[in-house]
């Protein structure tokens, strides 16, 4: 859980902008930051202490940091998701309320914001999307989009991190009458809405991705693995990941953003759910499974490819995992330790 206070390290020889961090997991949310010059070994003592900010709320969101500005949510007030900007220095610019926060359990925030142009787009933990100007903190557009839409969140509360794609941006909703909602970026009408394949909205955000040239979205409910056609809303193919959440704990727990490679797609999640990978097919119209591996079984945190293996953690209880390094090609597990 992130605490009442932040602390930045400088850990590079370049200037802090060279990590200029514009969404969840950095370029096409894969977990890869292009920065050079890191240390290889930390000095006694550890990395020189640069900055410390505290009282932004509570919260699990990884903050933002571009064009001199850090962005950060987090919990007050018990019931208010809260976003607030700093300066480099730790000054606070100003803080925005965006919505009503997931008060059920772990009730702090959990939608980190993604930057692009000079807007901010971030959701609450009960279903609003907002578009803030990252200049002066002032909300441009928001839509309840659970309660307009009639969605369905999963048992934790909502932790999207809204999905720029063009001119779009995209949410996914779960429930009866879709599974996902697009909006025109600058003034949050709708765009085009989906067909419901039935499941809550699970915690993982959408990715976009390509294949044969064409992009398109993949997100996750508690049932399904979806791919969207960002043109239309039309739902290219689907598969059912909830016949693997056989446990007693964590069905529809699908909390990790996919991993493509190519015409390959990854999925995991915690509660002894195995890994999967999948190979896309037939013009991007089916998948079929590649392998399965029953040690990668990622609770939360993510996976990130490198050099055609994978690496992240696994799930023992949660409390408790062992980092996991898993074959691309052969789904073999590489160690566990």
């Amino acid at each position: 859980m992130k605490s009442l206070f932040a602390i930045l390290f400088i850990i590079l020889t370049y200037n802090l902008s060279s990590q200029n961090i514009v969404e969840f997991r950095g370029k096409s949310r894969s977990g890869h930051y292009d920065a050079t010059g890191l240390l290889k070994r930390w000095p006694e003592g550890g990395p020189e202490h640069f900055l410390r900010i505290e009282g932004f709320g509570k919260g699990y969101s990884q903050p933002v940091f571009t064009e001199g500005k850090i962005f950060v949510t987090g919990q007050k007030f018990d019931t208010v998701d809260v976003l607030s900007a700093y300066d480099i220095k730790g000054n606070l610019l100003w803080e925005t309320a965006y919505g009503r926060s997931w008060t059920r359990s772990y009730t702090e925030t959990r939608s980190t914001p993604t930057f692009e142009n000079g807007r901010l787009y971030v959701a609450s933990g009960t279903g609003q999307l907002n578009c803030i100007d990252a200049a002066a903190g002032e909300i441009i557009w928001t839509v309840d989009v659970i309660k307009d839409y009639n969605g369905e969140i999963h048992q934790h509360g909502d932790s999207e991190c809204p999905l720029v794609v063009g001119e779009l941006v995209v949410y996914t909703t779960g429930g009866d009458e879709n599974s996902m909602v697009a909006f025109n970026k600058y003034d949050g009408s709708l765009r085009w809405k989906t067909r419901s394949l039935g499941g809550a909205k699970s915690y993982a955000s959408p990715v976009l991705a390509e294949y044969d040239g064409e992009k398109f979205i993949l997100t996750q409910t508690t049932r399904d693995l979806i791919a969207i056609d960002p043109e239309g809303g039309e739902i290219l193919w689907s598969y059912d990941l909830i016949q693997y959440h056989v446990g007693s704990q964590g069905k529809g727990a699908n909390a990790n953003p996919a991993v493509v490679f190519n015409d390959l797609a990854f999925v995991n999640s915690g509660y002894d759910h195995p890994a999967t990978l999948f190979k896309i097919k037939e013009n991007n119209r089916s998948v079929e499974l590649k392998w399965k591996n029953e040690t990668f079984n990622t609770h939360i945190g993510g996976v990130v490819l490198v050099d055609g293996n994978f690496y992240g953690s696994n799930w023992q209880h949660n409390a408790r995992g062992r980092w996991v390094s898993v074959n691309l090609e052969t789904g073999k597990t590489n160690w566990e330790e």
